[in-house]
């Protein structure tokens, strides 16, 4: 039997952040509150334990307080506004982008996978062609040493 690498636990642990950030974010849309609140709900997430809690915090707290900056960038990759968006694929943006631009880390690659997988599984039956699409767009203006 194969242990996991610290890495592959540390990629793990940020999925599954990314994932309860999603959920958070969707909450959030629908009823806007301090990012700080978010943490509760993430305190009491099943999965917390097993989730890059440092990960999720600076995924809840950048989308938070810099959803108007990130709207922006969005809505020029976008043909309708964020205002607009299926909340479910509107997070996974938010995400992605935040992501590529607060965490060069992060490959650009991993980003739009991330964003899309999140999309697949908890979106609309065709909304991950929209992210991928999206993502792509907003990585080759983001990160255009990186392809």
């Amino acid at each position: 039997m194969t242990r996991p690498t610290s890495a592959s636990r540390a990629n793990s642990a940020r999925v599954l952040a990314r994932k309860l950030a999603l959920q958070c974010l969707y909450g959030w849309q629908l009823n806007p509150g301090p990012w700080q609140d978010l943490m509760l709900d993430f305190d009491r997430a099943e999965e917390a334990p097993r989730a890059d809690r440092e990960f999720f915090q600076s995924l809840v707290r950048g989308v938070c307080e810099q959803t108007a900056t990130l709207d922006a960038q969005l809505a020029q990759w976008c043909d309708r506004t964020p205002a607009e968006l299926d909340p479910v694929e509107h997070a996974a943006l938010l995400i992605g982008l935040h992501e590529l631009t607060s965490h060069p880390e992060v490959p650009f690659r991993v980003v739009i996978s991330e964003a899309v997988g999140l999309a697949r599984r908890f979106g609309a039956t065709d909304g991950h062609k929209f992210v991928n699409a999206i993502m792509d767009k907003a990585a080759r203006s983001l990160r255009p040493h990186e392809h």
